[in-house]
């Protein structure tokens, strides 16, 4: 098992910055693909930012190219991520994901989220 916790959600205004964090803890992965995703009211879950064991491998939602920056520190086994020049469409709670098998491509255990909320 793995537990994920988000924290570093919170109000801000648009064009500001949050810095959400995503701590692993459990048994111990070794290749793994941990992402963010997001889902806003009435909306369906999204994709965000993903990003590899090593950190050597990133990917990003077309919404986060240029504004998101996923990083990750294993030694921590916390997975980050930098959102500035916030929008208000950027409102949603986030999660947090690990892939403990990249081969399937499916996200195996979730976190239980954080709200950001951008104001205008």
């Amino acid at each position: 098992q793995v537990q994920l916790v988000e924290s570093g959600g919170g109000p801000v205004q648009a064009g500001g910055s949050l810095r959400l964090s995503c701590a692993a803890s459990g048994r111990t992965l070794s290749r793994y693909v941990m992402g963010w995703f997001r889902q806003a009211p009435g909306k369906e879950r999204e994709f965000v930012a993903a990003i590899n064991w090593s950190g050597s491998v990133t990917s990003y939602a077309d919404s986060a190219k240029g504004r998101f920056t996923v990083s990750i520190d294993n030694v921590k086994n916390t997975m980050y991520l930098q959102m500035n020049s916030l929008k208000p469409e950027d409102t949603a709670i986030y999660y947090c994901a690990v892939d403990v098998n990249p081969s399937t491509a499916i996200y195996d255990y979730w976190g239980q989220g954080t709200q950001v909320t951008v104001s205008s």
